[in-house]
């Protein structure tokens, strides 16, 4: 027994650092890790049937203890704890939410697989039954990912032990691009990743184009700073209007930037960022095509110089909200 424990606690410790290892190369920060041990030893499960049961809305049936979820829109009753005395995960979970609540949260937002899109209903109905606002859970249902290289579908096996791992995909397409890829498509969409895409140097790859526009930015200024131009100054000079097409276009994709990032937020929808990223990325691109920034003609030169720090700003902010590094050079 004592070896048997020694042995699950080493293997947990094992895949617990190489989960560190991994969100720490993604970039991914959890200010808190909780263990579903403590829920048990705390007496926390036990301290939630009681409270269950005390709604009335616990039945037992073949020896097992039942909630009534029926009677809050879930297609069949659940089971807490098995005639055999074991706790269900249910019921764990619910311990696990009410934890939280304790712990100050009033808004809970779970992000779940799409093998757990049974479990929503479920899970509010416990919530309403213990008591609290329905409002208070919100769920992200994750679709899956499929892997393509080559133009065909790369497939994994548990038999065969065929398979690419989240480290895997890191090493071979940068932090970056995995951030990207996974956040431009809607969380429950299915979102095929081409890894040949990813890790491609072109127009087509998504998130170079938004940080070449960066670096593309950043070359600019060094040029107009070589040539004595103090480029800050543009932020200040007067200037009536953006005249030329290109201009306009991009000053107009410039000011939307707030909305989108509002939007973002009330919909839980970072992909609404990238498409704005790609967006803005095209505009300026189009407007350094169309438009030569530094000139003989000063009036010109700092109108677009300044259009040129707006929209440097911007890129930075929206590569810092996707969590993507902002390269000054390529």
């Amino acid at each position: 027994q004592g070896e048997e424990e020694e042995l699950i606690s080493r293997a947990i410790s094992i895949a617990l650092q190489d989960i560190r290892e991994t969100l720490e190369l993604m970039g991914v920060d959890f200010q808190v890790w909780f263990s579903e041990r403590v829920l048990h030893e705390g007496g926390e499960v036990d301290k939630v049937i009681e409270k269950l049961k005390a709604t009335g809305k616990t039945y037992e049936r073949e020896g097992a203890l039942w909630l009534r979820t029926t009677d809050y829109g879930d297609d069949k009753d659940r089971v807490l704890v098995k005639a055999d005395g074991e706790k269900t995960y249910f019921l764990t979970d619910v311990a696990y939410h009410e934890n939280k609540v304790e712990r100050g949260f009033q808004k809970i937002i779970n992000i779940w697989g799409a093998d757990h899109h049974g479990h929503v209903r479920r899970m509010e109905a416990a919530l309403e039954i213990l008591g609290y606002d329905p409002d208070l859970l919100e769920v992200i249902i994750g679709q899956l990912v499929n892997l393509t290289r080559r133009g065909k579908p790369y497939k994994m096996s548990k038999r065969s032990g065929e398979m690419v791992t989240l480290r895997d995909l890191i090493e071979e397409v940068g932090p970056d691009a995995v951030r990207y890829f996974f956040l431009m498509r809607p969380c429950d969409s299915m979102l095929d990743f081409d890894i040949d895409l990813a890790r491609s140097h072109s127009s087509n790859n998504p998130v170079y184009y938004i940080q070449y526009a960066h670096a593309r930015i950043q070359s600019i200024m060094r040029l107009a700073s070589s040539r004595g131009i103090e480029v800050e100054e543009a932020w200040s000079y007067p200037y009536d209007r953006f005249s030329h097409p290109g201009e306009r276009e991009l000053a107009k994709v410039l000011i939307s930037f707030p909305y989108v990032v509002i939007d973002a937020l009330e919909h839980r929808a970072p992909h609404f960022l990238t498409q704005y990223g790609e967006e803005l990325a095209s505009a300026f691109h189009g407007f350094y095509t169309q438009c030569r920034v530094i000139s003989k003609d000063k009036d010109m030169t700092m109108r677009r110089l300044v259009l040129g720090l707006m929209a440097r700003e911007i890129v930075r902010k929206v590569l810092f909200l996707l969590g993507i590094s902002a390269p000054e050079s390529m």
